[in-house]
């Protein structure tokens, strides 16, 4: 799918009558902020923006486009003009974040040629990013990572009998105002900000990862209930002291969590991944009152844990 953001009808056409004999779906927009909003929800496969759209400028909209956590890192952006295109002109599109600048009239043949070069790196990128064990937004580990590294660090504390702790937390905003609008933004910037929080502050020991939108985890080798219980304490009051993202009013932000934690891996019934998913149980359970900051798996009431 190629999102063409032009308004003139016949550059548009012209493109389509290109592309879509040759397998490209095309998606059209004509202002700049049909095309972000259409870019963000169709995410399309390749875009091609006119440099001067009637409300933005072409590569404010790729700058914006590369800036937002949800737009495809990987996927192409092509600005064209309809005049002679100068060097700074290009230097400008390119670092928005363009792949390619072009002038207009296009040289069809030429177009799709560098189509199929850059779908065959997105594809690869995409293929990469899939298979990846770390999360974009935070930097952490994803659901994947987090998985491999529990059953890695699961087989060495049972070979030397450690204890072994997992905890899950989440941000609570119950206090905060935002917005249903800023809900999506918020989630990815307390991510951003929490993933830079936990590797400076992270025992190098431990795994740390992101759950979901806005959960994450911590896998800590030789360590008990009592400092998975410390360690909620210690993110904490790290946390209080990191800046809000914009969109949350100016209070301490504080976190809930759920952990299990067993003091002799060797002889636990469950697996390091299971224990990672009872940690999740905990923190899903856990409202986040004043009384119940952290949440032991073993306290969370039978009917909730299946």
């Amino acid at each position: 799918m190629v999102l063409v953001a032009n308004d003139q009808e016949w550059s548009s056409r012209s493109l389509e009558s290109i592309l879509g004999p040759n397998g490209y779906a095309v998606l059209r927009a004509y202002t700049g902020r049909q095309a972000l909003e259409l870019a963000r929800s169709a995410q399309p496969d390749i875009v091609i923006l006119d440099a001067r759209m009637p409300d933005m400028d072409g590569v404010d909209i790729c700058r914006q486009l590369r800036e937002d956590a949800h737009f495809g890192a990987h996927t192409p952006i092509i600005i064209t003009t309809s005049g002679p295109a100068g060097r700074a002109q290009r230097l400008s599109a390119y670092q928005a974040g363009a792949w390619e600048f072009c002038s207009q009239p296009l040289d069809g043949e030429v177009l799709l040629l560098k189509l199929e070069t850059f779908m065959r790196s997105k594809r690869e990128m995409d293929r990469l990013r899939d298979e990846s064990l770390l999360d974009e937004v935070s930097g952490l580990y994803n659901v994947r990572g987090l998985t491999r590294r529990a059953r890695e660090i699961g087989a060495a504390a049972f070979r030397r009998h450690d204890p072994l702790a997992c905890v899950a937390f989440a941000p609570n905003t119950d206090g905060h105002r935002v917005s249903d609008a800023l809900v999506d933004e918020l989630a990815s910037r307390l991510a951003e900000q929490l993933g830079s929080v936990l590797r400076r502050s992270g025992r190098t020991s431990d795994a740390v990862g992101r759950l979901g939108q806005a959960e994450f985890a911590i896998i800590a080798p030789a360590t008990q209930a009592s400092g998975a219980v410390r360690l909620v304490e210690r993110i904490q009051e790290m946390i209080a002291l990191a800046p809000l993202p914009a969109g949350v009013e100016a209070h301490p932000m504080t976190i809930r969590a759920g952990y299990c934690a067993v003091p002799d891996f060797a002889e636990s019934s469950v697996d390091a991944v299971e224990m990672l998913l009872r940690a999740a149980t905990a923190l899903r359970h856990n409202r986040g009152d004043a009384s119940t900051r952290i949440v032991a798996f073993d306290d969370v009431p039978v009917k909730f844990t299946h």
